[in-house]
C-alpha cells in the first residue's frame, strides 16, 4: 500500500518578516488614531491642526514700559526682555509666536488663535519679582514656606502703633523707622480692591500693598533679594522628610551665587525676630504673592513656596522665575485681534504646488518603474498618513501650529521620501543585472540601501536640528515638519515599502519579471539562461552590453560604465599583444 505523503510548507522567513513589520505599522497607525480620537473625545483635540498667524491670524498684545520719572529704556533691555518673552510663551507649548520691538520701546506680541488666559498671563505679567521683608502686615498670612527653613503654620500678625513709630534713619531693612507718619498715611489709604502691576516702588523704598487675592495689607522694606537672582524654577507636589507626596504644589526656587548670600543675609536676620517681622514677603508685579515666615537660616541658596497653588498656577509662576525676571515692567498697552498675514490663498497656492510635486514623483515613478512604481504611492500614501496624525497629535497637545513655511517643510519631505524608495529600488535592479534571482536581490538590495538611506536622513534630520535650535519664529516651523518627515521616512521604508518588496518577490508577476513589472531582467542588461535564471550579461570591448536593451545601456551608472570601459580597454591590449 502507497501512502501520500503531504507536507505543508511553512512561510519562508523574509515574509514572515514582512508580514511582522506591517503588522507593526499598522500598531502605530491604530495607536496614533486612538491617541488623538481620545483626545477629541475629551474636548482638547482635533482632527485638523491648527494654523499658524501667517495662516488664520489670532492676537496682538503691545506692551508699553512702566517708567519712573527720568529713567528711559534702552535697546539692549527690550531685547532681553523680548528673549525673556519668548521663552514663556514657548513654555506654554504655543508655537510660530512672532514678537518684536516697536518704536525703540513697545514690545509687540503676536499669537496664532486665541489664546488661553494662562498664555495672556504669562504675557503681560512682567514677573518683577522682589522679596522684601514685612514690616507691617494688617491680617493673618495664609502663604507658608516649605523645605528645611519653613513651616505650614500661619504666623500670627502684629499690627505696630504706628504713630509712636520712631522717625530715625534705619539700620536695616526690617528697622520700623521706615514707617513714617506719611507712609501711615498711605497705608490706611490703600485700597487692596484696586492694587494692579503699577504698584511700584524704589528697591530702596519701602512699599505698601497687598496679598495677590486682597486679603492682607502690608507694608514692606526694601528689596533685599532681586529676583534677577532667581537661578531656577520648578514647580512640583510637596514631600514629607519620608519622600510621600502631600498632593500640595509647590514652587521651588534655586538662587545664584549672589542671591544665595543675599538670601542667607536676611533669613539670618529675620529668623531672629518675631510677629509678621519674622516674614519675607515674595512680591511679584507689585502683589504679594506669599509672605513665609523664616525658621531658620537658609544658606543653600533653595527656597521653596507654597500656598493655595494648582498645578497649573505652580508651573505658570515657575516659568516666570525660571526664565527671569524682565529688566523693566510692562504694562498692556492694547490688545487686538489681528487677521492672517498671508491667508487661505497662500495655503491654497502651497498645497496646489505639494500636489503637483507630489503627481510629477508618482508620474515619474510608474514610468520608470512601472507597477513597482505603485509601491512609491502606496508608501508616500502611509508616510502622509502617519505624518498627518503626528502634526495633528503636536497641536492640540503641545501647541504647535501648522504655518506656511511648515507646508514648504512636508512639501520638500515628498521628495526626500520618494529618494529613499528610488535608491532601493535601483539597488535591486543593481541585483537583477548581476543575475541574482528576485528574492535574494530584494533582500541583498535592502542591506546596500538601507546604509544610504540611514545616512541621508541622518544627515537631512541633523540639518532640521541644528536649524530648529538656532532659529526662531516660522524657520522652526519648517525645520519640525522636515526633521518630523525625515523620522517618518525611515519607519515606512524599514515597516512598508521592505515588506511590500518581500511580499511582490512572492508573486508569479513580478518574480517571473514582467516586462511590466519593472523588474524584467531583459531590459536591465541580464541574459536569460532558462528555468528562470538569469546571468550577468557579458560586454564587447567598446563598452557596450552585448545583448542589452537600450533602455539597460541608459540605465548604467557612471561606475559600471567606467568598470566597462576598463574590460574593454583590457581586451584590447590583450588581443593587440597576441596579434603582434
Amino acid at each position: 500500500m502507497i501512502r501520500k505523503l503531504s507536507f505543508k510548507v511553512a512561510k519562508s522567513t523574509p515574509v514572515k518578516k514582512a508580514w511582522r513589520s506591517l503588522t507593526w505599522l499598522g500598531v502605530i497607525i491604530v495607536g496614533l488614531i486612538a491617541l488623538n480620537s481620545a483626545g477629541v473625545l475629551a474636548g482638547g483635540g482635533s482632527w485638523a491642526p491648527k494654523l499658524a498667524l501667517d495662516l488664520e491670524g489670532g492676537t496682538q498684545i503691545i506692551l508699553a514700559p512702566k517708567l519712573e520719572s527720568g529713567q528711559s529704556v534702552s535697546q539692549e533691555q527690550l531685547n532681553q526682555a523680548v528673549s525673556i518673552i519668548r521663552q514663556r510663551i514657548d513654555s506654554a507649548g504655543v508655537s510660530e509666536a512672532e514678537i518684536n520691538t516697536q518704536g525703540g520701546q513697545n514690545i509687540v506680541v503676536s499669537i496664532p488663535g486665541i489664546p488661553d488666559d494662562a498664555t495672556i498671563n504669562r504675557i503681560e505679567s512682567s514677573a518683577k519679582l522682589e522679596f522684601r521683608p514685612v514690616l507691617v502686615a494688617a491680617a493673618p498670612s495664609a502663604a507658608s514656606v516649605g523645605g528645611a527653613t519653613s513651616s505650614a503654620t500661619p504666623s500670627p500678625t502684629v499690627d505696630p502703633n504706628l504713630s509712636s513709630t520712631p522717625t530715625a534713619v534705619p539700620t536695616n531693612g526690617s528697622d520700623l523707622s521706615y514707617v513714617t507718619p506719611a507712609l501711615q498715611a498711605q497705608y490706611d489709604a490703600f485700597d487692596c480692591s484696586k492694587i494692579d502691576t503699577s504698584n511700584v516702588a524704589p528697591a530702596k523704598e519701602p512699599l505698601v500693598t497687598c496679598e495677590s487675592d486682597g486679603s492682607v495689607k502690608y507694608i514692606l522694606g526694601p528689596v533685599e533679594v532681586s529676583g534677577q537672582n532667581v537661578s531656577n524654577a520648578t514647580n512640583g507636589q510637596k514631600t514629607t522628610q519620608s519622600g510621600a507626596t502631600t498632593g500640595e504644589w509647590v514652587v521651588n526656587i534655586a538662587f545664584d551665587g549672589t542671591g544665595t548670600k543675599d538670601f542667607a543675609t536676611v533669613s539670618t536676620r529675620l529668623s531672629g525676630l518675631k510677629g509678621v517681622q519674622n516674614q519675607f514677603a515674595i512680591v511679584l508685579d507689585g502683589k504679594v504673592i506669599s509672605a513665609p515666615r523664616t525658621l531658620a537660616v537658609i544658606t543653600d541658596g533653595n527656597a521653596q513656596i507654597s500656598g493655595n497653588f494648582t498645578q497649573n498656577s505652580s508651573k505658570t509662576l515657575a516659568d516666570q522665575l525660571k526664565f527671569g525676571a524682565l529688566p523693566i515692567s510692562f504694562t498692556v498697552q492694547s490688545q487686538d485681534t489681528i487677521s492672517a498675514t498671508l491667508g487661505s490663498t497662500q495655503l491654497g497656492s502651497g498645497l496646489i504646488a505639494g500636489l503637483i510635486g507630489l503627481i510629477l514623483v508618482v508620474m515619474y515613478s510608474l514610468v520608470q518603474y512601472r507597477l513597482l512604481g505603485l509601491v512609491t504611492v502606496a508608501s508616500l500614501t502611509v508616510a502622509a498618513l502617519i505624518t498627518y496624525l503626528l502634526i495633528t497629535i503636536l497641536s492640540w497637545r503641545e501647541g504647535y501650529r501648522l504655518s506656511l513655511a511648515g507646508v514648504a517643510g512636508l512639501i520638500v519631505a515628498i521628495g526626500i521620501t520618494a529618494d529613499s524608495f528610488i535608491v532601493y529600488f535601483e539597488r535591486v535592479r543593481d541585483e537583477l543585472r548581476d543575475g541574482r534571482g528576485l528574492e535574494s536581490s530584494v533582500e541583498a538590495g535592502w542591506k546596500r540601501a538601507l546604509r544610504t538611506v540611514l545616512a541621508s536622513d541622518a544627515v537631512n534630520f541633523l540639518a532640521a536640528g541644528v536649524l530648529f535650535i538656532v532659529a526662531v519664529g516660522n524657520v522652526k516651523g519648517f525645520a519640525l515638519t522636515l526633521g518630523l518627515t525625515t523620522i517618518v521616512d525611515v519607519a515606512v521604508v524599514m515597516l512598508f515599502t521592505h515588506p511590500m518588496l518581500q511580499l511582490l518577490a512572492q508573486t508569479r508577476f513580478f518574480n517571473e519579471g514582467h516586462r511590466f513589472s519593472g523588474l524584467d531582467p531583459r531590459a536591465l542588461g541580464a541574459t536569460y539562461r532558462g528555468r528562470a535564471k538569469f546571468a550577468p550579461s557579458p560586454q564587447l570591448p567598446s563598452g557596450k552590453l552585448a545583448s542589452a536593451s537600450r533602455e539597460a545601456a541608459k540605465r548604467q551608472t557612471i561606475a559600471e560604465r567606467k568598470a566597462a570601459e576598463l574590460v574593454g580597454s583590457s581586451t584590447d591590449r590583450s588581443t593587440d599583444g597576441k596579434d603582434s
